[in-house]
């Protein structure tokens, strides 16, 4: 019984560390799990598209005070595909650019992530579609 006890307070003090260990180099773990590609669709708000299909230029306004309110952002790829967008830890810029394109058809490059069926893309490069058409 002492031996059991034992064994059970060592695994309940290990548990905090090994979450510390596993979140620690979170961002490159998770960076090598994708591939980085690059992805062109509509930047939408995922609450109001996610809630009622709202998306195009007749939700820009609403969309942009959704995101600048915290509401994650999407990019909603012409397949019908949502992928959530993802700050990246070494270079928010781009993510935060994003912000203000909510209804615009754009071109973003990252990792591309899958996890529990979400597909996101951790946003390190974006240029509107357009612009990166013509390259």
């Amino acid at each position: 019984m002492k031996r059991t006890t034992v064994l059970f307070v060592a695994a309940l003090l290990a548990l905090p560390l090994a979450r510390a260990l596993a979140h620690e180099g979170h961002g490159t773990a998770m960076r090598m799990a994708g591939v980085h590609k690059t992805i062109t669709g509509e930047v939408v708000d995922t609450g109001c598209y996610l809630g009622h299909a709202a998306r195009g230029a007749k939700h820009v306004e609403c969309a942009t005070k959704c995101i600048n309110q915290g509401m994650p952002m999407g990019l909603l790829t012409s397949s019908g595909t949502l992928y959530l967008l993802t700050l990246n830890h070494d270079n928010a810029d781009p993510y935060n650019d994003l912000k203000m394109m909510a209804g615009k058809t754009v071109s973003v490059t990252g990792t591309v992530m899958t996890r529990g069926g979400m597909k996101a893309i951790d946003v390190s490069e974006i240029k509107p579609a357009t612009e990166a058409a013509s390259k």
